[in-house]
């Protein structure tokens, strides 16, 4: 997957969101430098039928601005997380199964 800017990665997460038809307010949104490890691990997301995405940005800010974008957009997530390493930007659609 090549690497987006942020404006790539904000339309590209935006508009699967829309695909899938909920509210911005039922995803949760977040940065990482592990991607496995946070969006599958801590949030406990499946890999299989369900809803998410992630882009790897240029730069951790790039990742953060993104993220600030997501969350004014009305999807979850606390901002202020991750380190400079932290490029990749996610959403996934919240369930019973995830943990936020």
């Amino acid at each position: 997957m090549a690497v987006k800017t942020a404006q790539q990665a904000f339309d590209e997460i935006v508009a699967h969101i829309k695909k899938e038809g909920s509210a911005f307010k039922y995803w949760y949104s977040g940065i990482t430098a592990d991607i496995e490890s946070r969006l599958f691990g801590d949030h406990g997301v499946p890999k299989k039928d369900h809803w998410y995405i992630y882009r790897e940005t240029t730069s951790s800010a790039a990742a953060r601005s993104v993220e600030k974008a997501l969350i004014e957009q009305g999807t979850d997530g606390g901002g202020g997380g991750g380190d400079e390493s932290a490029v990749f930007v996610y959403s996934y659609r919240k369930t019973n199964i995830t943990n936020p």
